[in-house]
């Protein structure tokens, strides 16, 4: 059977993708190259169950390394390219934004150009929901007006899109660009509010919380994305985009509030002002989801939260 190249795989979402696929029989190659966005430590050991497992390796290397590319693809028998390597956050976007767009946007092209060469006829691409910008209108349809980005990163992410229809047009490739709507658990980077709050709560930190607290996101669990990501890499076929989401929106006091039911602790909050870069709110509609997926989110956010304090009070370095 082919393997599924997962790029980013020893991050948070990838990690749990090689997982599940392996689980489900499947050949994995992950490609990372384990850069100091978080502490590379962190990822290696989000692999450390995969290492050895018959079906699983790991490729060392950056998605912008045309040869490695090239040689990875040559060697590993290849049938889907499931793509979530990117440089990560909306904020150090604004800071750096020829990095991200040499990372995500050259990194994307040279992946799709090496499985033109090869003839990979299935690509996965992780896309995200801050695409979507300042959208007034909730919850957000695939039909949305996308071309307002307010981050170098979410104008990435679109630009990656956009490669994307471009290679199916070409060449035929198919690709599910999916929208992925702040995916939290086991595992969440280090700096992502939900992970980097209960750790803040747990040691009687203060928290510093952006805007007023009205600001929404839809969270969403990590099993509910990767059984979106499972189907799509059985079913994508022609071009899609497709919002991945929990289908829900919640205000950030309420999930300040949330975790400090959860980790038992109150939190001490620190009012700042609104930064730059970040939207107003997020919603995913999944219509387009369930109809060619039959995705549906089953983790509502309190018993998420649950899981993720449970997992964060096992690490051993807190």
């Amino acid at each position: 059977m082919a393997s599924v190249l997962v790029t980013g795989g020893a991050g948070f979402i990838g990690s749990h993708l090689a997982e599940a696929l392996l689980a489900a029989g499947r050949e994995v190659v992950v490609l990372d190259n384990f850069d100091d966005f978080y502490h590379p430590e962190v990822k290696r050991r989000n692999l450390e169950a995969l290492s050895g497992r018959p079906g699983f390796a790991l490729v060392e290397g950056d998605i912008r390394d045309e040869g490695l590319i090239e040689d990875l693809f040559k060697t590993q028998p290849i049938g889907v390219v499931v793509h979530l390597a990117a440089r990560a956050g909306v904020r150090p976007s604004i800071q750096q934004p020829a990095l991200y767009c040499d990372v995500n946007v050259r990194g994307t092209a040279i992946l799709l150009e090496a499985c033109r060469r090869h003839g990979i006829g299935k690509f996965i691409f992780g896309s995200s929901s801050s695409v979507y910008g300042n959208n007034s209108k909730v919850p957000f349809s695939e039909k949305d007006d996308v071309e307002g980005p307010i981050s170098p990163y979410a104008a990435t992410k679109r630009a990656g899109e956009l490669l994307c229809a471009t290679y199916h047009a070409l060449y035929q490739l198919n690709v599910f660009a999916l929208r992925l709507f702040t995916v939290y658990g086991p595992r969440q980077r280090p700096e992502m509010a939900i992970h980097k709050f209960t750790r803040l709560i747990d040691r009687g930190l203060p928290l510093q919380r952006f805007g007023d607290g009205s600001t929404r996101r839809d969270y969403t669990f990590i099993s509910d994305i990767i059984n979106g990501v499972m189907r799509a890499i059985e079913r994508v076929q022609g071009f899609e985009i497709i919002n991945l989401g929990g289908s829900q929106s919640t205000p950030l006091d309420q999930l300040i509030g949330l975790l400090e039911r959860h980790v038992g602790q109150k939190a001490i909050v620190e009012g700042e002002p609104g930064q730059p870069g970040d939207v107003v709110a997020t919603w995913a509609d999944v219509l387009k989801a369930r109809r060619l997926l039959g995705y549906e989110p089953k983790v509502p956010l309190g018993e998420g939260l649950a899981r993720f304090v449970e997992w964060y009070r096992g690490l051993k370095e807190r």
